[in-house]
């Protein structure tokens, strides 16, 4: 495999149903390092074919602004910030940062996409991030989480971006995805497409439905092969999922996945698994990786980004639901592990 096509899907499309009824149209492409699965019912072939060029086209645009190490808008902002320069903006890409700065802040910065420098220093942020090598050194670790690069260091006025703090190297890699996804299905709607879905690597957004029934999607297992739950998706509705099997580098015995905990500067270890539903699959995507950075604290966080639909497993193979998504969700396997916990209605923001 090239090295960014290897991912291990968190989310696989479950697309089996009724004979009588006509199956969807689908289609594979690649980009984002991985294949993307696009699903279109009640649409003819040449309107199918025609709508595919059109998405390659959005999810091509997404990869030129955030490429977070290969030439990209986002690589051009982060060498002004480190030169301690402001720079001009597109509206569309202030819009999306600012969406970011939102979430990060209501995250309580789990969530930190202006922590792009720490990914860095483990090797995520690299084409062959999956080499075995040694983890970064304690004290670099310690020394750029006393620098404290957060989103709230990040301004946008009349089009202008600048930092208050050198160390801001933005990233988007638990957002990125999201977004290109939003925007396919704002591109879906525009050619009167109501019925489809789109999957990156297992994260996905559905609309419509598959005829006569709802789009069902599988959540793979953490630990084992195969699902451990399923869930019909309400007609419009994203599902992301973390997990720590997603993409990882092994040295020495020891396993470091790439969800890292900014307090710390070390991998997230209190989840192995977070899936979010949610209608804005940039938001699904940025919460699942806050509430796996989250781990014990997750309900606080939920409730401070308004996530009501959640499942976390831990590493001890318990299962986590809030309430909401214990009413929707078909668990397959770990039944006896399962807990719900309920989310605190505290305004956290």
């Amino acid at each position: 495999m090239k090295p960014l096509t290897f991912f291990i899907l968190g989310l696989c499309l479950v697309l089996a149903g009724c004979d009588s009824e006509p199956r969807a149209l689908q289609t594979k492409f690649f980009a984002f390092g991985t294949e993307i699965d696009v699903s279109l019912y009640d649409v003819d072939d040449k309107t199918a074919d025609a709508t595919v060029d059109i998405l390659e086209n959005v999810f091509s645009e997404s990869n030129q602004l955030w490429h977070a190490w290969q030439p990209s808008t986002l690589t051009n902002i982060n060498q002004a910030i480190s030169n301690n320069e402001s720079i001009v903006v597109s509206d569309n890409v202030a819009q999306v940062i600012q969406l970011a700065k939102t979430l990060a802040i209501d995250s309580h910065h789990l969530f930190n996409p202006a922590a792009g420098q720490l990914f860095s220093l483990w090797g995520f942020h690299q084409d062959n991030w999956f080499q075995p090598r040694p983890p970064p050194d304690e004290a670099v670790l310690n020394k750029w989480v006393q620098s404290a690069p957060t989103m709230e260091s990040i301004t946008i006025s009349n089009g202008v971006l600048k930092s208050s703090n050198q160390h801001v190297k933005l990233g988007f890699g638990g957002f990125a995805k999201g977004y290109a996804i939003d925007k396919a299905i704002e591109a879906l709607k525009q050619k009167d497409i109501h019925n489809a879905l789109i999957n990156i690597g297992g994260d996905l957004r559905a609309i419509g439905s598959h005829g006569k029934r709802p789009w069902v999607i599988g959540i793979r297992h953490p630990r084992q092969d195969g699902m451990i739950a399923s869930i019909a998706l309400n007609n419009d509705e994203s599902a992301f999922t973390s997990g720590d099997y997603e993409r990882f580098f092994e040295y020495e015995g020891v396993r470091y996945p790439h969800i890292i905990d900014p307090r710390s500067g070390y991998p997230a270890d209190q989840a192995i698994s977070v899936t979010v539903l949610h209608q804005n699959a940039s938001i699904a995507d940025a919460a699942a990786t806050a509430l796996f950075v989250a781990g014990n604290d997750w309900p606080n966080i939920a409730a401070s980004l308004d996530i009501s639909h959640v499942m976390l497993v831990k590493p001890n193979g318990q299962i986590e639901l809030s309430p909401s998504m214990a009413e929707r969700i078909t668990l397959l396997a770990d039944k006896e592990k399962t807990l719900i916990r309920t989310i605190e209605t505290e305004n956290h923001h």
